[in-house]
């Protein structure tokens, strides 16, 4: 029986071409890259709410997301890589919905306000991170996201409500007792102080049935009355 032509036997090279089809290159993620991606991120925002950005190592952050530290690298480089991605990909987008329901509720007060409450308790409920992460890296002295205050938010939306309540106030819309850049202050104070802090007054007050929907009503209703000319 005549051979078969050389071209039609398999070669070594086809055959381990058909093994190796289902193996990927060392340090190359797999199938589930963008979700492992988005895994490494959230590990790495509840590592920094835990211990601090400046106290979190790398290996932490992968231990937490069950990867390798080399697999952490491949996907942000360095730990500052990674930082920045956290304040690109959660911080500032989280900051960016309140923003926009901010801008679009208008020059009316109580309208401007409802927006902005509103907004904190949306933006806490869907990223319940955010408030302790917050007190944590920006009103803690030396916190790593104060400079993120600064340069990308707050002139993007405390200062615009400010000016708002002071061109308010100059229509006697607004009590002529009230400092507009102190209302602001106010409106942080009573939304994501009380979030951060819901822990603590929940079990001191025994208050588990208290929800963020709640907390935005008491908030309202007790701006309600100070707020106007009366």
């Amino acid at each position: 029986m005549r051979d078969k032509p050389l071209s039609e036997a398999p070669s070594a090279s086809r055959k381990r071409g058909r093994v190796d089809s289902g193996r990927r290159s060392p340090g190359r993620p797999g199938a589930d890259g963008p979700d492992l991606r988005e895994r490494l991120l959230d590990a790495a925002v509840a590592c920094f709410v835990r211990q601090g950005i400046a106290a979190t190592p790398v290996r932490a952050i992968a231990a937490e997301a069950g990867v390798t530290p080399a697999l952490l690298h491949y996907y942000f480089g360095d730990k500052a890589q990674l930082q920045e991605a956290v304040i690109a990909e959660r911080v500032l987008p989280a900051f960016d919905r309140l923003r926009e329901a901010v801008m679009n509720a208008g020059d009316d007060v109580a309208a401007l306000i409802a927006a902005f409450v509103q907004g904190i308790g949306r933006v806490v409920t869907e990223h319940p991170w955010l408030p302790p992460l917050w007190v944590r890296e920006v009103l803690c002295e030396g916190g790593a996201l104060r400079d993120v205050l600064f340069d990308r938010i707050g002139p993007q939306l405390p200062r615009m409500m400010a000016e708002r309540f002071a061109q308010a106030q100059s229509r006697g819309e607004l009590n002529e007792d009230l400092d507009p850049r102190l209302l602001m202050v106010s409106l942080v104070g009573l939304t994501l102080f009380p979030a951060a802090g819901a822990p603590i007054w929940r079990r001191m007050l025994q208050a588990d049935d208290l929800d963020f929907e709640a907390l935005r009503r008491h908030t309202l209703a007790l701006l309600d009355r100070g707020l106007g000319m009366d």
